[in-house]
């Protein structure tokens, strides 16, 4: 049985991390400040003996005995990155560097959860991992974007100096049960403003296109590449369908039988064009393969919101 630490374990991603990993059978501790994470996406969970929960900030250093720690704390909606701009940087700079020392000092193998916002404004589409991105270092944005950058060069400094045992996952948006509803996300946006039938606000044309990825499958590719010696990315993990936001608002009208009428607001700033991962590395190095496909992921996640408004 190993001791795994999820930071961010409360939150929409990480709870489901932490059930996978406790069905396992291992020890987990979840760490979560409780800014965007809830307890309700873990109360499932409490009484399993393997489980343990804290609540800290990894802005703090914490002494823990681990033997795998995934690093995924720190808010990744541009609602709740952008309420605190600067504790979002504290998160990706001082946090990580927090974590990497827990993992040098533990011997501890450590996974950094970046993301496909490293990329930017892509200009090469769809994206590999060993393109460098187009981000505005000065944008509203930036404190996220740059910050996971920033957390990504710490990951790969400390495996040079330190010879900590890094990984790098770059997730593209995920979607599925426990997703925060006041996230500002678009798929918990539409779902709700469907389900109420009110108008589903678009912003820009709809043009701009997003792939999807159903949380299970990204939950296994997280673990896979925590579980793959000799490789330690970074590598893209999500799903490669692509498809517009126009496209996502009417799938979703359709499945959640609503009657909500599509409005178009101006677009935000860098918010980017398109954005689809190029998965070659994740399908060779990790043996991974989406398998949910976006009708069946969005019919789960719809039952799931029915069910909290």
């Amino acid at each position: 049985m190993e001791t795994i630490l999820v930071t961010g374990g409360a939150g929409f991603i990480g709870s489901h991390l932490c059930e996978k990993l406790l069905s396992e059978g291992n020890q987990v501790i979840c760490l979560d400040n409780f800014f965007t994470g809830s307890r309700k996406n873990i109360e499932h969970l409490i009484d399993n003996k393997n489980l343990e929960i804290i609540r800290h900030d990894i802005i703090e250093p914490i002494i823990l005995e681990v033997d795998k720690i995934y690093n995924l704390a720190c808010p990744a909606s541009p609602v709740h990155y952008q309420f605190d701009p600067v504790k979002t940087v504290k998160t990706n700079v001082i946090g990580v560097t927090n974590m990497l020392g827990l993992a040098n000092r533990t011997k501890a193998r450590i996974l950094q959860a970046s993301t496909s916002e490293v990329y930017g404004d892509p200009s090469v589409h769809p994206q590999k991992e060993e393109y460098w991105g187009n981000v505005n270092p000065i944008g509203i944005r930036s404190c996220y974007d740059e910050g996971k950058r920033v957390a990504e060069t710490l990951m790969f400094d400390y495996h040079r100096q330190n010879n900590v045992d890094i990984r790098v996952i770059r997730i593209f948006n995920t979607y599925g049960p426990r997703m925060a509803e006041n996230d500002g996300r678009v798929v918990s946006n539409f779902i709700i403003q469907a389900l109420k039938g009110e108008d589903i606000t678009i912003y820009g044309d709809g043009s701009q296109t997003r792939s999807f990825c159903y949380v299970d499958d990204l939950v296994r590719g997280m673990i896979a590449l925590m579980n793959t010696e000799n490789f330690i990315g970074p590598v893209n993990v999500g799903n490669d369908g692509e498809y517009t936001i126009l496209e996502l608002a009417k799938m979703i009208i359709e499945l959640s039988n609503s009657n909500s009428k599509i409005v178009f607001k101006p677009l935000p700033s860098d918010d980017p064009c398109k954005r689809r991962p190029d998965l070659t590395l994740a399908k060779e190095k990790l043996n991974y393969q989406p398998s949910i496909h976006i009708k069946d992921g969005l019919i789960k996640t719809i039952k799931y919101f029915e069910n909290k408004i």
